[in-house]
């Protein structure tokens, strides 16, 4: 257990030190820096093959866009509620209840410009200064930083490739303390693809029935990618007895490749829900009416894109998977769920370069990657757990295989 602590790698050198403290602690999204990287070696004329995505490769489908145009055309262009439109939460409603059998009324949802904007303001509204959250190692990066941001302590429970990244009972009765406020659960899971089954929430559940301060956030954003015989469940269809103190967090971006039009949602108890539109309502007034027609149209229209993308990326990840495999000093399982492979190279770690440079991380690692064959990927370390690297498969096979060539070239040359 590894309680995270500020560092002033910002500095504050603006006149009458502008910048406030909070900001030291915090640094800006390694996968967001990790595109910007890549679109400039593009943009100098280099030839990258992406593995850095986190966002469904094929345009969102042809009728949510049509319902989104439709909707300017009808005159859909003003301010809405900043909760989100009705139309847009009783769709959300709906699908809770059809898709993850969770009774929640229009009242008890609150949408925002993403499943991350969500996030922010649910921390912003109960955090005070000191008080922990539970984050299980490895983790979708923004979450500490998030945490960090609103004066809180993120508490990283490291879940080991031996435990399949997942968190156990024992670890979280152990990171629970006094000013412990949210437990964070992300399934399925990224960067790892880690599915939590039905026993490992009841598990966990039974924990927080002990803990009844601890809320529970779960972050359920990419429920319809799982793979083989894995199933996504909803951890309130297992511990539907902390419902009370418990917000669910979604969204239309993964599952609807929606990514550019930004809406999320969190469904939860009302008070938390009212506190949470009232920041929404200080900060952003309302997310964009357009988008929000788009996305209740994908919430309540036909299906069968979802179920064909998940077809489609289980295809890509047994690919990347067998192309790993192949690679010397990476270690692949195939993950059961998200668009992420989440490999082991501390086969790589202490290997040198072509010119002479020693791999001392698995920061070096994905540098020397980079720069050598043009693949690009995101360290482990980001993630809170070094010596692995995050490769997204949500990309063509052709783009798999292009990469897969190169790398195998670039690991060849390694002493």
């Amino acid at each position: 257990m590894v309680a995270l602590s500020p560092n002033a790698h910002l500095g504050n050198s603006l006149p009458g030190t502008l910048l406030a403290h909070r900001l030291d602690g915090v640094k800006a999204s390694p996968s967001m820096a990790a595109k910007t990287r890549v679109d400039a070696l593009r943009a100098a004329g280099r030839r990258i093959v992406d593995f850095t995505i986190g966002e469904p490769d094929f345009p969102t489908p042809r009728h949510i866009v049509e319902g989104g145009v439709a909707s300017l055309l009808a005159g859909q262009t003003r301010y809405t509620a900043s909760n989100g439109t009705p139309a847009l939460r009783q769709a959300i409603a709906d699908k809770l209840r059809r898709e993850n059998s969770l009774a929640y009324e229009p009242g008890h949802i609150a949408v925002g410009n993403g499943a991350k904007h969500v996030i922010y303001n649910a921390f912003a509204a109960t955090l005070n200064e000191g008080d922990e959250v539970i984050v299980p190692a490895p983790y979708w990066v923004s979450y500490p930083d998030m945490v960090a941001l609103h004066g809180g302590t993120p508490v990283v429970v490291p879940c080991s490739a031996a435990e399949g990244f997942k968190l156990t009972p024992r670890a979280l009765e152990a990171a629970i303390g006094e000013r412990t406020r949210w437990l964070v659960l992300n399934t399925p899971n990224n960067p790892t693809g880690a599915v939590y089954t039905r026993d490992e929430l009841a598990a966990l559940g039974a924990v927080l029935e002990r803990h009844p301060r601890v809320w529970l956030m779960t972050d359920e954003i990419y429920e319809h990618f799982v793979y083989g015989g894995a199933t996504h469940v909803s951890p309130l269809n297992v511990m539907p007895g902390l419902a009370e103190r418990t917000l669910v967090i979604n969204g239309v971006s993964k599952a609807y490749a929606m990514t550019g039009w930004r809406i999320g949602y969190g469904a939860g108890p009302a008070p938390l829900i009212k506190a949470i539109t009232m920041l929404l309502s200080q900060s952003t007034s309302c997310p964009g009416a357009m988008s929000q027609a788009a996305a209740a149209i994908a919430l309540d229209g036909p299906q069968h894109t979802v179920a064909e993308a998940a077809a489609l990326f289980e295809t890509r990840r047994d690919r990347m998977v067998q192309m790993l495999r192949t690679l010397p000093g990476f270690d692949c399982a195939p993950p059961d769920g998200a668009f992420y492979v989440f490999p082991g190279v501390a086969g790589l770690i202490g290997r040198h370069t072509p010119a002479g440079q020693r791999l001392c991380s698995d920061v070096d690692v994905a540098l020397y990657l980079l720069e050598r064959s043009g693949v690009a990927t995101i360290d482990g370390t980001s993630y809170g757990m070094p010596g692995h690297l995050r490769m997204s498969f949500a990309t063509g096979v052709d783009v798999i295989e292009q990469g897969g060539e190169l790398l195998h070239a670039a690991v060849a040359e390694l002493r």
